[in-house]
C-alpha cells in the first residue's frame, strides 16, 4: 500500500493511495495540470487513476474534479449530499462516473474497503475517510471544528493517520483575518489547531510506529515549525516519543510529501 500527499491547504487539497488492484484519488482541489504533473512526480501514470473520493464541496478540494473525470473516465465518488451540492461546480460527467456511497456505511473499490464517516464542518455532508487493505489501515481527517467520539473510534489503529493541523489559535486570533473568518475557523464547524491536533493523537495513537501526517497548514496563521513542535510537545508530554514510538511528518500545500509505503 503506497500514500503521498500530492497537496494539503486552503489553496488546493489531494492525497493519493495505492494498492496492488486500484490508484485512488482522495479530493482533486487543484487544477487538473497540476495534478497531472503531481503524480507524474511520483511515477503514477494519470490516466490510471480509477476513482476520486470526494470529502466535501468546497473549492479547495473539488476544483480539478470533473476535469480530470472528463480526461480520462474516471469514476468520482461522494455521498448524495455532497454531489447534489458540487454537481454545478465541476461541469458535465458522464452518469456512469457518478457513484453515490452512503456515509457510515463501508464499501469496496477492487480490493480496498473504503468506510466514510462524519467530520465536522460547513458543508453539507463532508467525510472523512478509513481505508483498509489486508491488515494496513489509513485514515484521513481534515476540515472538522470538532472530533467527535465517533471519529476517534474510526482513526484510532492507523497505521498512517493524516491529521489537520490548521492554525496556531494566538496567531489567528491576532491575525489579519475579519473576524467573522477568525469565528468561522475557530468554530466546532470550521478547522483544527495545533493543540487540537496535539490532544487528539494523545488520545488515539498507541506509540506503535504509527506515520503521523500534519495537513492542511494554514499559510496565514500557521507555521510547518509551529505546528510539528506544538503537537510534539503534547505527545512528549502524553509519553510518546516522537522519534522512536511515532513517525511525525508534514504535509505540504505546494508540493508532494515523500511516498509512504506499506
Amino acid at each position: 500500500m503506497r500514500f503521498c500527499s500530492l497537496a494539503s491547504g486552503s489553496s488546493g487539497n489531494c492525497q493519493y493511495i495505492e494498492t496492488d488492484k486500484v490508484k485512488l484519488l482522495v479530493d482533486a482541489g487543484l487544477s487538473g495540470k497540476k495534478i497531472q504533473e503531481s503524480l507524474i512526480s511520483i511515477e503514477v501514470d494519470p490516466s490510471t487513476i480509477n476513482g476520486i473520493l470526494v470529502t466535501h464541496e468546497h473549492k479547495d478540494h473539488i476544483h480539478g474534479i470533473g476535469i480530470l473525470s472528463r480526461r480520462f473516465n474516471i469514476p468520482i465518488y461522494a455521498n448524495e449530499k455532497t454531489w447534489i451540492s458540487m454537481e454545478s461546480q465541476i461541469g458535465e460527467v458522464k452518469e456512469e462516473n457518478k457513484i453515490t456511497f452512503n456515509t457510515d456505511k463501508t464499501f469496496e473499490i477492487n480490493d480496498l474497503n473504503i468506510h466514510p464517516f462524519m467530520i465536522s464542518h460547513d458543508a453539507i455532508e463532508p467525510v472523512g475517510y478509513s481505508f483498509y487493505y489486508k491488515d494496513i489501515k489509513i485514515s484521513l481527517v481534515t476540515d472538522t471544528g470538532c472530533v467527535s467520539e465517533e471519529v476517534k473510534e474510526n482513526i484510532k489503529n492507523s497505521h498512517l493517520l493524516l491529521i489537520e493541523s490548521n492554525h496556531d489559535v494566538e496567531m489567528l486570533k491576532v491575525g489579519k483575518y475579519p473576524w467573522y473568518l477568525k469565528r468561522r475557523i475557530l468554530g466546532e464547524h470550521g478547522h483544527l489547531s495545533n493543540d487540537d491536533a496535539g490532544k487528539l493523537l494523545a488520545e488515539v495513537l498507541c506509540g506503535k510506529n504509527e506515520c503521523i501526517l500534519l495537513g492542511h497548514l494554514s499559510k496565514e496563521n500557521n507555521f510547518p515549525e509551529l505546528a510539528y513542535q506544538t503537537v510534539a510537545n503534547i505527545l512528549t508530554e502524553k509519553g510518546i516519543n516522537v522519534t522512536k514510538d511515532i513517525s511525525l511528518d508534514l504535509t505540504y500545500r505546494d508540493r508532494p510529501s515523500k511516498v509512504y509505503n506499506f
